[in-house]
């Protein structure tokens, strides 16, 4: 039962208990009004009579201790019942209209505490220990109208099993669109202050900034933290300005020792790739400048002669972008990646940025290097599962696919040689990443149930195609030009439910 007023603290076994709180409101006869109306009305007395009758054979057949209270949901539906029919109506009908107009009104979606009147948009948080999830009342989904109804009871079903960081993701967006500015400019500050708080001890606790991050890392505090949870950096302060220092300097001896033997027999038909491969790279209005170009050719010759058993294989030039923006917009302004000029970025800082990306794209092909070994055998095994767990859960569309003659090899291949970069924006991939150092073994564990996600969410279109040809084109031009932050955490979420469903029931993916 739950705690309450001494009269809410004696329930009768059996009876419908209401849970106070964010998810369930107490009970209001004016919404339950329509669920009172389905059974056939019988006089007050006998219905009493009736259920005092039922618990008493109830109480006679059992041991239980528990005592006989008043039952107050039963003196609501009672009152309920009592209602003149016309005033029910009428102040619904004001329920709705009111409903409206505030859904008019842009609204904070992750208030930290639960939302049964109408909040402002800009009330500030302050509490540490707030609660960010997503949670919709039971006002809400019985004023909405079905359209709204039907949108929001698919991510409250997928967050069922998230963690709180998850379905912190789904309330929280950082598009502009759908947050007034204020509301959006408190909720990050927020956020920016406990990454803050938690970078600023003498040791980094690691464990608690891997659930910070799972809903995305602020912007000026990602450059450290990715540098953190990729391994590179010591969560000890104290280590780090050594570390640093110590692993630049290490770097730049490998650029010193291998550099020169790029133009060797042995060596040039994997640099001529390489120089081939960047500039069609993107942004290119970053990769293109020449500056930017010399590093992405030393970082991955370098990568590859110290890694033979793989050595270079496109796909790994896309890797070293992300790190390399994220690094290098902690000493520029603009914000878009497009308009930075590398130019205006001292010789020393774009040195540093050079060997930090390098380590840590090191880190991350470390996790997945036998995706680019000879025959690539860690992206055909992936995609086969991929294939199997499609069949699972979404047999529809896998039987579509199958039908049309389409194999996954022919689009997911790309997905895992990329990890989804040529198939989402940059400013997307970037918050992937995010989850992805926050996930264990996220780039090569649970990037499998993110591929899944992504081409489950595109069913009802891969449903209407007909043609192999058309299908096969539209699963490799995936529409996503468009997508934000809020795109990439429902993508995330749905991930997750994936992961937790699946992934300690190995069986689920044998036929």
């Amino acid at each position: 039962a739950v705690e309450g007023s001494g009269a809410r603290t004696r329930r009768l076994p059996g009876s419908i208990q209401h849970v106070y709180g964010a998810q369930h409101p107490p009970f209001d006869p004016l919404l339950h009004g329509t669920l009172l109306k389905s059974t056939p009305k019988v006089p007050t007395t006998p219905v009493k009579a009736k259920r005092v009758s039922t618990f008493q054979e109830f109480e006679s057949n059992t041991s239980d201790a528990w005592d006989a209270g008043e039952d107050d949901d039963e003196l609501l539906a009672m009152a309920a019942e009592s209602l003149n029919t016309e005033v029910v109506m009428e102040t619904a009908h004001r329920v709705l209209r009111n409903h409206s107009q505030r859904q008019a009104r842009p609204v904070l979606q992750e208030e930290p505490v639960p939302m049964q009147e109408p909040a402002p948009a800009a009330e500030p948080l302050t509490a540490p220990s707030v609660d960010l999830r997503l949670v919709k009342s039971v006002s809400e989904s019985h004023t909405s109208c079905p359209e709204e109804t039907a949108s929001n009871v698919i991510p409250l079903q997928r967050s069922q099993s998230l963690p709180h960081s998850a379905t912190a993701a789904l309330g929280g967006t950082s598009d502009v669109s759908t947050l007034g500015g204020s509301a959006l400019s408190e909720r990050e500050a927020y956020r920016l202050d406990k990454f803050k708080q938690l970078l600023a001890g003498p040791h980094t606790d690691l464990e608690e900034l891997r659930k910070l991050s799972w809903s995305g890392i602020p912007k000026p505090v990602r450059p450290i933290t990715w540098k953190l949870l990729s391994g590179y950096l010591p969560a000890n302060v104290d280590r780090r300005p050594a570390t640093l220092q110590r692993k630049q300097k290490e770097y730049f001896a490998f650029v010193e020792h291998y550099y020169d033997s790029r133009n060797d027999e042995a060596h040039q038909d994997m640099y001529r790739q390489i120089h081939i491969d960047i500039p069609r790279m993107s942004p290119e209005a970053l990769i293109l400048q020449p500056k930017v170009t010399e590093i992405f050719e030393r970082i991955l010759f370098i990568w590859a002669i110290r890694h033979p058993a793989s050595g270079y294989v496109q796909g790994i030039n896309d890797l070293v972008t992300p790190f390399f923006v994220v690094f290098i917009c902690e000493y520029v302004e603009e914000e878009d990646v497009d308009a930075v000029d590398v130019s205006s970025v001292p010789e020393e800082v774009l040195r540093n940025i050079e060997a930090d990306t390098y380590w840590c794209m090191s880190k991350l092909l470390d996790g997945i290097q036998d995706n680019y070994t000879f025959a690539q055998p860690g992206i055909q095994m992936k995609v086969k599962m991929l294939e199997e767990l499609v069949s699972r859960i979404d047999e529809q569309v896998h039987r579509h696919l199958d039908q049309h003659e389409v194999r996954y090899l022919q689009f997911a291949f790309r997905w895992m040689n990329n990890l989804l970069m040529r198939e989402v924006p940059l400013r997307c991939t970037v918050r992937l990443w995010d989850t992805y150092q926050s996930e264990p073994e996220g780039f090569s564990h649970f990037h499998l149930y993110v591929c899944a996600a992504f081409l489950v969410r595109w069913r009802k279109e891969i449903l209407e195609e007909r043609d192999f040809q058309e299908l096969l084109l539209f699963l490799q031009n995936l529409p996503t030009a468009r997508w934000g932050d809020e795109d990439i955490s429902l993508l995330l979420a749905e991930a997750y439910r994936l992961k937790f469903v699946f992934a300690d029931a190995p069986n689920h993916y044998k036929k």
